[in-house]
C-alpha cells in the first residue's frame, strides 16, 4: 500500500522480502533474503535514496546496518523502542505519558510478585515479538497463573495492569525530514481477540482529549527524531488518556484514511521520508470508518454494492486470524456510516471472523 501510494507520486520501489511470492512482487523488484544476511543487505542498499518499512518486527540490527549505508526513516531507534514492550512504557514513563502499572516478569517467582503489586485482572505479555492479540494471557484470578506460565514462560514477559476504559482510541501523527508535521482526527477502534476489528472518524471526544493525544505523540516523536507516519493507541479512561502501545510505522487504524482524508496515511509516509510537502489530513466527506476482513473474503459484488465502500484486498491466502483485506467507507453523517458499517460487518462475520 506504501508503494501503490508512491508510484503517482514518481517513487520507484525495491523490497527486502524472505517470504515466498510476496504481494509487493508485482510492484518492483524484490530482494528475496532473511533480514539480517549482510550481503543481501548490501545489495538491497545499492542505489537507493531512503529506506522504510511497514512493520515493527524488523531487526533492528538490520536497520543500523541498512543505516550505515542508506538514509532510514523511521530511525532504528524508533523499532528499539517498539520491540520490547518494558523499554517501550519507560519511555513513555520518562516523557510524562501515562501508562498503566506494569512490572517486568524474568521467572515464575518473579510472576507472582508482579501479581501481588499490580493485582487482578491483568494481562500478561511476552515483550517481544507478538501481535493481533498474540503472545498475551489475560489473567483473572491466581489459577491462571500456572496455564498462562506454561505457554508464555521461558521468554521476558510484562505484567500490565487491566485497563477499564471506555473507548479505545489511537492517534496518527506524520513529521517530514523537514520537520513539517501533520496530524490525523482521532481515530475509535474497536478490537476483538486483540485484533482490530474496526475503526471510525472522527471519534466523538473533547477538545482537551485531542489536544492531550496530540501532545502525548508530539513528545514521543521528538524524543526519537521521528520521520514518517507514528501511531500510539490509547485507552480512554474516566481519569484520563492511558498509552498501551506505539507503532512505528502506518497502522491498521490508519486505513481509512485511503480514501477517507484529503491525505491518506500511506502518500503521506512517502512524501514525509522523502521531504516532500505534506498533504492535508482532514476528512472528505464528514465520517469515515474501516472494517478488516479478517479469515476470509465476502464476494465482493456485495461489498461494492454498499453506498461509500471502497474495496482493498491483500492478496494473502485467508486463514483464521489473518487480515485479508479491509473496507473503508465514507458517509455524509454518523448515522448514515454506522448503518453502512454495520453491513459491511455482517459481511464480514458471514464469511470469516469479523
Amino acid at each position: 500500500m506504501l508503494a501503490l501510494a508512491g508510484r503517482p507520486l514518481g517513487a520507484r520501489f525495491r523490497f527486502l522480502e524472505p517470504a515466498d511470492d510476496p504481494p509487493v512482487g508485482e510492484l518492483g523488484e524484490v530482494e528475496k533474503s532473511p533480514y539480517d544476511d549482510p550481503e543481501a543487505l548490501e545489495r538491497f542498499a545499492s542505489g537507493l535514496d531512503v529506506v522504510t518499512y511497514e512493520f515493527e518486527n524488523v531487526p533492528v540490527v538490520a536497520a543500523r546496518e541498512l543505516a550505515s549505508r542508506v538514509s532510514v526513516h523511521p530511525a532504528p531507534q524508533a523499532l528499539d523502542v517498539a520491540q520490547d514492550r518494558w523499554h517501550e512504557k519507560e519511555t513513555f514513563r520518562a516523557l510524562g505519558i501515562p501508562v498503566a502499572p506494569c512490572r517486568r516478569v524474568d521467572d515464575q517467582s518473579g510472576l507472582a510478585s508482579a501479581v501481588s503489586e499490580v493485582g487482578l485482572p491483568a494481562v500478561l505479555k511476552t515483550r517481544r515479538l507478538g501481535y493481533d492479540g498474540k503472545g498475551q494471557a489475560v489473567l483473572r484470578s491466581t489459577e491462571d497463573l500456572d496455564p498462562a506460565w506454561e505457554r508464555l514462560g521461558g521468554r521476558p514477559l510484562i505484567l500490565e495492569a487491566f485497563v477499564p476504559f471506555r473507548r479505545e482510541l489511537s492517534c496518527l501523527m506524520v513529521r517530514s525530514t523537514t520537520g513539517e508535521t501533520r496530524v490525523w482526527p482521532l481515530v475509535e477502534n474497536r478490537h476483538q481477540g486483540g485484533i482490530l476489528r474496526v475503526s471510525r472518524v472522527p471519534a466523538l471526544e473533547s477538545r482537551e482529549v485531542t489536544q492531550a493525544a496530540e501532545a502525548h505523540v508530539g513528545r514521543l516523536m521528538d524524543h526519537l527524531e521521528y520521520v514518517g507516519v507514528l501511531a500510539v493507541e490509547f485507552f480512554e479512561t474516566e481519569e484520563g488518556l492511558v498509552a498501551n502501545e506505539m507503532a512505528p510505522r502506518v497502522h491498521n487504524s490508519g486505513h481509512w484514511s485511503q480514501d477517507g482524508a484529503e491525505t491518506g496515511q500511506f502518500e503521506n509516509h512517502i512524501r514525509a521520508i522523502l521531504g516532500l510537502p505534506l498533504g492535508s489530513t482532514g476528512i472528505r466527506d464528514g465520517w469515515a470508518g474501516m472494517v478488516n476482513l479478517i479469515g476470509g473474503i465476502p464476494p465482493v459484488e456485495q461489498i461494492l454494492a454498499c453506498p461509500g465502500a471502497r474495496l482493498h484486498l491483500y492478496d494473502k491466502t485467508p486463514r483464521r486470524g489473518r487480515k485479508v483485506g479491509h473496507v473503508n467507507l465514507s458517509a455524509p453523517t454518523r448515522d448514515a456510516l454506522e448503518e453502512r458499517m454495520a453491513r459491511i460487518e455482517a459481511l464480514a462475520r458471514s464469511f470469516g471472523e469479523g
